[in-house]
């Protein structure tokens, strides 16, 4: 279907960042699978194209491209050739904003330039081992003392977790209430501050997914983001964004697995004629054909809709629900047409397979986004 929202230059950006991808990642993308992270080099690369942080002010280091169209872009190159592991938009459209929204002209100055160029890399860590969705569940504190504050405590699952060298960590800094809590950012070396191991995942091999532990690290007041007990609506306010993001590379996900599975079974024959050539075969295909076009024109809309700063927390959730249910079930049936070749690591459908289940589970699992969604129809 075409899509009519994307301008000249935005064009212009995509045809870049694919080629940057074609020479600097797709040739690497077996070696970061085994290594279980990529390469440090490829981040720094991307910040001297201005590929990271494009919205930035030019202060900084940044383009000043304020217009989430070129973060869906990236969002959706990324999928297109099933790479997990390189998450500029973790980087670039969750973690970054973050510090621009929250941080305040010091912070800015300090931390941006080197975001920017690569040199620092970004990781968010909110969730913990006993508490996922539950973000007021959270059992990690942070004790003000005077000129700083004590962090204590463990997260999970965290996305960039070896390669980061800022982590912005929430905390609770009121034991009396439960949403009082901060952002703060924690640097790499910053003693007590410790690793555990990459994590053993179905799918996003590439993407190093770590456990953080936090003993008695002595955290500046000069690395806490805006106010020690707003914490939590600055993460709300953030996660109507975040799951845009999650949307534009769910469907581009589902797109690129229906393409590689069309490929596939024009040329796969069974009983003496092409798998295409079934008409089982074919209405499944037309099935997905239509449900990618009609989540591809939600997601644009909430995109456009996202740069007027009109798009709701429900409609995002809505967003991320609807894509990110349909790219699991593109590619449960692109696996079941290419038979027990689906189920070979080799082929791209495969790990497009164990990529896309995290989906539905990360940034809010769906039945949190069916939550949000009801409660926005006042049940």
């Amino acid at each position: 279907m075409l899509r009519n929202h994307f301008e000249t230059e935005h064009n212009l950006f995509r045809d870049a960042f694919r080629s940057f991808l074609d020479k600097e990642v797709v040739p690497h993308q077996e070696e970061w699978e085994d290594a279980g992270v990529v390469d440090r080099s490829v981040w720094r690369k991307a910040g001297e194209m201005g590929f990271l942080l494009p919205w930035a002010e030019e202060e900084y280091g940044g383009t000043g491209l304020k217009d989430f169209r070129y973060e869906q872009i990236m969002c959706e190159e990324l999928a297109a050739i099933n790479e997990p592991g390189f998450m500029i938009p973790l980087h670039s459209a969750l973690c970054g904003p973050y510090i621009a929204e929250y941080g305040n002209a010091e912070q800015k100055a300090r931390w941006l330039p080197g975001i920017i160029r690569g040199e620092r890399i970004l990781a968010v860590a909110m969730t913990e081992p006993s508490a996922g969705s539950d973000l007021a569940g959270m059992r990690t504190t942070a004790v003000d003392k005077g000129d700083h504050f004590v962090l204590n405590g463990s997260k999970v699952f965290i996305s960039n977790g070896l390669l980061a060298d800022l982590v912005i960590v929430a905390a609770k800094t009121d034991p009396n209430n439960k949403h009082a809590m901060g952002l703060f950012v924690v640097e790499r070396g910053m003693e007590g501050f410790e690793r555990g191991r990459n994590l053993k995942k179905l799918g996003m091999k590439s993407q190093d997914t770590a456990e953080l532990f936090f003993n008695n690290v002595k955290v500046p007041k000069e690395n806490l983001l805006g106010d020690a007990k707003g914490g939590f609506f600055y993460l709300m306010n953030m996660l109507a964004q975040e799951r845009l993001t999650n949307a534009c590379g769910a469907v581009a996900g589902a797109e690129a697995a229906l393409n590689a599975t069309v490929d596939y079974v024009k040329e796969r024959k069974a009983f003496d004629r092409p798998v295409a050539h079934f008409q089982n075969t074919r209405f499944k295909l037309a099935e997905m054909r239509t449900q990618i076009d009609v989540a591809q024109v939600f997601t644009d809309r909430c995109v456009m809709d996202h740069n007027q700063k009109k798009l709701t927390p429900e409609v995002a959730a809505e967003a991320k629900l609807f894509t990110t249910e349909l790219l699991c079930k593109v590619v449960d049936e692109g696996v079941q047409l290419h038979g027990g070749w689906g189920y070979m690591w080799e082929y791209p459908i495969c790990k497009m397979y164990a990529n896309a289940r995290i989906q539905r589970i990360f940034a809010g699992t769906s039945e949190i986004m069916k939550e949000i969604i009801s409660r926005g129809m006042k049940l």
